[in-house]
């Protein structure tokens, strides 16, 4: 089940919504974990023994935790059991075949390999757990003496998956007391909605792109459709990633959790190191806390330094496959952020322009490495990038692409910037200033930009919304009109969750990049 399905949207969210608001404040931790447990239990539905694992793994975590927070001379003991079984878990399910592959190329060595399916989101919630952990052992938070309240916390639905990765320290005061009003509600809704219009209205419409090159063939690609893809490719990992989180920061605000932003407009960096900045920052932050600092960091020097951020770097692009594409990802990383570090990083910075070229540039180039894992095909790709390969088989196929998908690489193109959250912003202020009687013109430009790029008549009748919306503002007496302008950026919701479940409704529902890793 995944949160861009019917099944989710209308069936799941929907009555768990209801049963969270019925029950009691004492129990609405139990309804979320069983919620949770049901969540997972369908995505498991194949292999239901790995429902049995990450359940075992919250009982072994709780007990690890209560002893380690006794801090006595066995903490440490029980710091490493817990992690031993963490990561022991995630190595096998994980990374054991790509070792035994790799062992098997020696002489004299022919492992069987285990094919073992990897466990939902086990990327994420080892990590959580760990995190945990290493906090208790720490002293930073306390340790959670509530199996109800730590399952709650391990298996909450909304980033259960594929993050944010949440430290305890992040939801403890929330997990035992919290509230959820009328507002904070409806602005989780809002984020869940904007969230799924960037995975299934966006994301999935420039993975189409990256698809159909797949399906031909990198070898029968011009240079220019090469480019198209890999700027495609980019733009989809970032529109269904960052849709993904907004749609799991939303749902957690609508059940009283504030979960940590995980985007922030990445591709307007002008630095490798910036861009790690804004792009999945629950993850930067979990290796900087747990293995970078813990290395060193900088302060033992440059060379250490230099040698803790190969660490990290190699570690990051292990973490999301187990695969020497990853890898490879992980070293060009590396090597884009020493050179930042210690020769042209103050020059991009300041010279923004320029910044902007380079990250044009390299974040393409290190996605093509994350997007295939084969690296004989990876040649091929970049031999059409830089014009040395074969010729192409249609000379011309980039003018196909182009009139197919060139409108959806333009509008993701302006959705990278932060101009339109900036606007709806200032259409927010700007309602609650003059009680919504301008929003309307903000709407119809919505619904015009909508009807011209989908070019379907079937939402023609969007742009008559916003003036029917303005005739009932101006029907209503004026000491209510100030409470109706406060609901005017309601419209725009509805328009793109109706596309939205119109497009799932078709069929152009992809899954979720990051459920892979």
């Amino acid at each position: 089940m995944v949160f861009s399905s019917f099944e989710f949207l209308f069936w799941f969210l929907p009555f768990c919504i209801i049963v969270y608001m019925l029950v009691s404040k004492h129990a609405k931790n139990l309804v979320l974990l069983f919620f949770s447990i049901v969540f997972y239990a369908y995505g498991a539905i194949e292999t239901p023994a790995y429902l049995w694992l990450i359940l075992a793994s919250v009982v072994i975590n709780w007990i690890c935790g209560m002893f380690i927070g006794r801090k006595d001379s066995h903490q440490k003991h029980w710091l490493i059991v817990g992690l031993v079984w963490d990561f022991g878990n995630l190595f096998v399910f994980k990374y054991a075949d790509f070792f035994i592959r790799n062992l098997n190329h020696l002489p004299l060595i022919d492992l069987p390999l285990t094919n073992l399916i990897l466990p939902l989101g086990i990327s994420f919630f080892t990590f959580q757990i760990a995190s945990y952990l290493i906090d208790v052992y720490r002293g930073d938070v306390k340790v959670e003496y509530s199996l109800i309240d730590l399952g709650t916390y391990i298996l909450l639905f909304p980033q259960l998956i594929a993050g944010p990765i949440v430290r305890f320290s992040d939801v403890q005061t929330e997990l035992h007391k919290r509230t959820v009003n009328r507002a904070e509600f409806f602005d989780g809704l809002q984020i869940f909605i904007i969230g799924l219009g960037k995975k299934v209205l966006l994301a999935n419409r420039l993975g189409s792109l990256w698809t159909d090159l797949q399906n031909v063939g990198y070898e029968s690609i011009t240079g220019k459709a090469a480019w198209m893809g890999i700027f495609a490719y980019s733009m989809q990992l970032y529109f269904d990633f960052s849709g993904y989180s907004q749609m799991a920061i939303g749902m957690g605000k609508m059940f009283g959790f504030h979960f940590p932003e995980n985007f922030n407009h990445p591709y307007l960096s002008t630095t490798m190191t910036e861009f790690w900045r804004r792009w999945h920052m629950t993850l930067g932050t979990w290796f900087k806390e747990y293995v970078y600092f813990p290395l060193g960091g900088n302060r033992k020097g440059k060379k250490r330094m230099y040698l803790n951020m190969f660490v990290v770097w190699t570690l990051t692009g292990f973490w999301h496959g187990a695969d020497w594409n990853f890898i490879l990802w992980g070293m060009l990383l590396f090597a884009l952020l020493s050179v930042e570090k210690a020769w042209i990083g103050k020059t991009l910075t300041k010279q923004k322009w320029l910044g902007h070229l380079y990250m044009l540039f390299w974040i393409p180039m290190s996605w093509l490495l994350f997007a295939i894992s084969d690296l004989k095909q990876i040649g091929i790709y970049l031999s059409k990038l830089f014009g040395y390969g074969e010729p192409a088989l249609f000379q011309t196929d980039y003018i196909n692409y182009w009139e197919t998908y060139g409108k959806w690489l333009l509008i993701g193109l302006l959705f990278c910037t932060a101009l339109p959250q900036n606007i709806f912003r200032y259409m927010k202020k700007r309602t609650k200033r003059t009680s919504g009687q301008y929003f309307w013109i903000g709407e119809t430009l919505l619904a015009g930009f909508v009807c011209i790029s989908a070019q379907k008549w079937v939402y023609l009748p969007l742009l008559f919304i916003p003036f029917l919306r303005e005739y009932a503002y101006k029907s209503f007496p004026k000491r209510y009109r100030k409470s109706f302008g406060k609901l005017f950026w309601i419209p725009e919701l509805v328009v793109i969750f109706s596309l939205s479940c119109y497009c799932i409704y078709r069929g152009m529902n992809d899954p979720f990049l990051y459920f892979r890793f």
